[in-house]
């Protein structure tokens, strides 16, 4: 009798055995980064991780498997800024199962986030939705185009924590795009062009303003070396006419005959460089040199005159 039932347990379970590995229902693989959540009569059992595995069929099922890899989900939402402008937002949320095993199963991440959020995905987005309506209107546009990475950020912290609770853990929340009504960009366009055009006056006045100050400054460095240059020849022409005139008084000539003969020799070399020019103006000078009340006079007539010359 006890013979017929162990021989009847045996058959049973060779009939199990050959059913479950015609069925493909008694042993299964798991693949790198995923989980299987195992259950036994419609109850939790066990979660698996990667590598080959049995289970009891028509017993256990393979109720979910899950993957532990990073996903990203992108949505676009409408957001009105402090200032009253309407903008849309192009989200880009990277997020996984959390690697948290906890005390028990239960406490899992796979375990949670299969069994307490059906639909975390549109959950996560509700929240970081909702987060996102709540933090941008206390900015206005431009705070929001300056501080688009530290809202995300604010936003990613915010819904990490309520994620937490349903066995998701929230990578990173980037803002990708910020797109403005037609109106408020072309607005803001000329606001730039503008504010560019008027950089470029002031830095082309600037400009201006550096290069006449250059060339006064020049000029007047140039008029200074020219005066020092007029008065060094005069100084010079100076010291000529006293040596030449103490050489003539040595040879015994007196004062009066030696200023005589100076300005002989002064207007013979005035006439001679006259004659050299080749301009057409004439001037009649008297030839009676020895008046020098007129001399100077004369000698700047010439002068003058050869001047006009040389301007026509």
């Amino acid at each position: 009798m006890f013979e017929g039932i162990v021989g009847f347990i045996v058959l049973l379970l060779v009939i199990f055995l050959v059913v479950g590995i015609v069925t493909g229902n008694l042993f299964y693989v798991v693949k790198q980064q995923h989980a299987v959540i195992i259950e036994r009569l419609g109850r939790f059992h066990r979660i698996v991780g990667a590598g080959f595995h049995a289970k009891i069929p028509f017993v256990d099922r393979k109720a979910a498997t899950v993957s532990l890899r990073t996903m990203k989900n992108g949505f676009n939402i409408d957001v009105k800024t402090e200032d009253n402008v309407t903008i849309g937002l192009e989200i880009s949320a990277q997020y996984h199962v959390s690697y948290e095993r906890g005390n028990s199963p239960q406490e899992s991440g796979v375990y949670k986030s299969y069994y307490m959020l059906q639909q975390p995905v549109a959950q996560m987005r509700d929240f970081i939705t909702d987060a996102l309506r709540s933090s941008i209107p206390v900015y206005t546009l431009d705070e929001v185009f300056a501080k688009k990475d530290d809202i995300a950020k604010d936003v990613n912290a915010t819904v990490s924590e309520q994620m937490d609770a349903y066995g998701f853990t929230l990578v990173s929340t980037l803002i990708t795009k910020i797109a403005l009504p037609a109106e408020v960009e072309d607005s803001m366009n000329q606001i730039n062009a503008a504010q560019r055009t008027k950089a470029a006056a002031q830095d082309l006045a600037e400009a201006d303003r550096i290069r006449r100050v250059t060339e006064a400054v020049a000029e007047a460095e140039a008029m200074e070396k020219a005066g020092e240059g007029i008065a060094n020849q005069r100084k010079a022409i100076a010291a000529g006419i006293k040596e030449s005139l103490e050489t003539i008084q040595e040879t015994g000539v007196g004062n009066s005959e030696a200023n005589q003969l100076f300005m002989f020799t002064q207007w013979t070399e005035m006439m001679g460089e006259f004659a050299k020019t080749g301009k057409a103006s004439t001037v009649v000078l008297p030839s009676d040199f020895t008046q020098t009340a007129s001399m100077f006079e004369q000698m700047l007539a010439a002068g003058q005159a050869t001047q006009d010359g040389t301007e026509k």
